[in-house]
């Protein structure tokens, strides 16, 4: 199976095409948003949304817009940058950056989605334990089983997942319908509370958390995606309707969102707010407090109801993003249900740690700390997101305006602001208030700065650099070989190895030397992802699509100056191959290009030089970039 296509499974899955009316063509579309929106409507966004309303009544409102005008934003980023290119954000992310930058990626995002995970643990949890009356640390081993309906739902196609995902957002919407018109909320207020506003630093701790909750960063990892499920007219027109689609998709569902999310603090500030009950956080506690404010016994139920209707729909989208970042960035494909269990019990392990030893009043800190999580995450996303979508050439000519990417950086400026203030706060807190700071020092200071660092790479690399000399797939399209000029000694068989990068030419050229026009000349190259150690010779990822083309580029420059080439192309450790496919083809003499590098690179960039020395029959030239 090729690992070059994200959720390969459902690619392409839906025919757009051969709808003749408007509406009908629409609706082909409409679908991958709905997905996307569950996740800004999770139970991490009731936690932070009640906090919000109960201890600032309507005051922050305008927070969940100018989230909800970002999300906009952002999710049509992300659509547009799967529609053209089709990859996802994490396979443009590998092929961009270099493999221990796209490492450091990875794991930042995964604790994205663990934190995310985290929330939709708690939210079912406490969902089951108030519809009824599950003891809450059983109600949180009970959402392992979720994993199963998943796998039922991929399984039936990706148009009955987003029937069903649609199903629970209607119940959610619904139920808050109802839990307005009980509230009586002030319109009033609500007006006012469109007005920015931070009343103290609480507040703000609250609106990052908002923020975090709202512009979520596998939310775009998935929507990159997910509209790859559209098969349509590749065409340039083709691409232009499916990128208008795609927008109304997104403004339709998340606009959904954002009133399930302006519903809840609304709730919150008409009744808590409103009656003196300044920390109300947890969801229990709103629960129960609901129907002696209300006076009906229909509200409790209908925030539990949408409560596991939100936890469940998230949860599933939550696995797909799962999925695409670890396929993305590694090249590893692993069994689904293996996937979403491990994703499960690292969100498990610190619920039932907490609950354990802080009791169940922990639950409503730890939402908000898992959206506040998310939040700092956000910049690592959304800053690689609007490179590429303005690159022209990764666009195709559908890079985004001048005035999309102004309003992008400000988005971000504003995202990555916030997260810096509220990481410097928290850190000079704990500074202060530490019986042992030289830890700390030595400790998250460093490790905070060196994300500081990699932030402000990702920000400042690819204006510096325009070109990259080399990326993960090792793909320089316009090296050549100047390769004119050569001395005449003659060996028969000659084995060289290439890896498409500066050194290749000297090597070639220093084989050339060797055996002139009467030799046979072999040009080695061992593609040695991940995919590539698992599966060898079978993997037809983007990495090797790639190299093979390259190897080609080099055999036709070879064989159009008239020398005698062959390639070989190998999978997995390049050091193993090589020794072993050198020594069954009785070769001459290899020459190998090398970098130059030495001590501490040897043990990032590997030691293939050293290992095929010690192993091969033959001599061994080096040849030295």
């Amino acid at each position: 199976m090729s690992a070059g296509k994200s959720l390969e499974e459902v690619h392409e899955s839906v025919s757009t095409e051969g709808r003749t009316s408007g509406f009908r063509k629409i609706l082909a579309f409409l679908g991958p948003a709905y997905l996307i929106s569950v996740g800004y409507m999770d139970p991490g966004n009731w936690a932070t949304d009640l906090a919000g309303g109960s201890q600032f009544g309507y005051t922050l409102i305008w927070v969940l817009l100018m989230s909800n005008i970002m999300a906009l934003l952002l999710q049509s980023l992300s659509a547009r940058l799967g529609i053209v290119t089709q990859h996802d954000l994490a396979q443009a992310s590998r092929e961009t950056y270099s493999k221990g930058i796209n490492y450091v990626l990875y794991f930042l995002a995964e604790i994205a989605i663990a934190a995310c995970d985290l929330a939709e643990v708690l939210g079912m949890a406490i969902g089951l334990n108030l519809l009824f009356g599950i003891p809450l640390m059983e109600a949180v081993l009970i959402t392992v089983l979720d994993t199963f309906l998943l796998l039922f739902l991929i399984n039936k196609g990706i148009r009955k997942m987003e029937a069903f995902i649609i199903a629970l957002v209607a119940i959610i919407g619904f139920s808050f319908v109802f839990e307005m018109i009980f509230a009586q909320p002030e319109l009033g207020k609500i007006a006012s509370g469109l007005i920015p506003s931070i009343p103290n630093e609480d507040a703000l701790y609250i609106a990052i958390g908002i923020i975090g909750a709202t512009v979520m960063p596998h939310n775009l990892y998935l929507h990159s995606s997910l509209v790859q499920t559209r098969k349509f007219d590749r065409s340039e027109k083709g691409i232009k309707q499916a990128l208008k689609y795609n927008f109304i998709d997104s403004t339709i569902a998340l606009n959904l969102a954002f009133f399930v999310n302006a519903a809840i603090l609304i709730l919150a500030a008409a009744t808590f707010y409103k009656n003196g009950m300044f920390q109300v956080a947890e969801i229990q506690d709103a629960h129960q407090l609901l129907e002696p404010i209300l006076g009906t016994k229909w509200a409790p139920i209908l925030f539990a109801v949408a409560l596991i209707a939100a936890g469940q729909s998230s949860t599933i989208t939550g696995t797909l993003a799962g999925q695409i970042v670890m396929e993305g960035y590694l090249n590893l494909r692993i069994q689904p249900w293996v996937r979403r269990i491990l994703t499960r019990l690292i969100a498990i392990v610190p619920a039932v740690v907490a609950i354990l030893y802080f009791g169940e009043s922990v639950t409503g800190k730890l939402l908000i700390l898992s959206q506040v999580i998310l939040s700092l995450q956000l910049g690592f996303a959304i800053i690689p997101l609007i490179h590429f979508v303005s690159d022209k050439q990764k666009m195709k000519g559908f890079q985004i305006s001048k005035i999309t990417q102004i309003a992008a950086w400000i988005i971000a400026l504003i995202i990555v602001s916030l997260n810096a203030k509220l990481v410097y706060g928290e850190i000079k807190n704990w500074l202060e208030t530490s019986e042992n700071p030289t830890i700390l020092w030595f400790t998250v200071v460093p490790i905070s700065l060196g994300f500081f660092g990699l932030l402000l790479y990702i920000i400042f690399e690819p204006f510096v650099a325009k070109r990259r000399k080399e990326i993960d797939n090792h793909s320089p399209h316009t090296l050549t070989l100047s390769i004119e000029n050569y001395r005449e000694y003659r060996k028969k068989k000659i084995a060289i190895t290439v890896d498409f990068s500066s050194a290749d030419e000297q090597a070639i050229l220093h084989a050339l030397d060797l055996g002139g026009k009467d030799a046979k000349y072999t040009l080695i190259h061992v593609v040695e992802t991940v995919g590539a150690m698992i599966y060898g010779n079978k993997i037809k990822d983007h990495e090797t699509t790639i190299d093979e083309k390259l190897l080609l580029d080099y055999y036709h420059m070879l064989e159009n100056k008239g020398f005698d080439v062959d390639t070989k192309l190998g999978f997995g450790k390049p050091g193993q191959f090589i020794s072993e496919f050198v020594n069954e083809q009785s070769f001459d003499i290899l020459i190998m290009g090398t970098h130059g590098h030495k001590g501490l690179k040897d043990i990032f960039f590997g030691t293939t030089v050293d290992f095929v020395r010690h192993r091969i029959k033959i001599p061994l030239i080096l040849i030295k970039d």
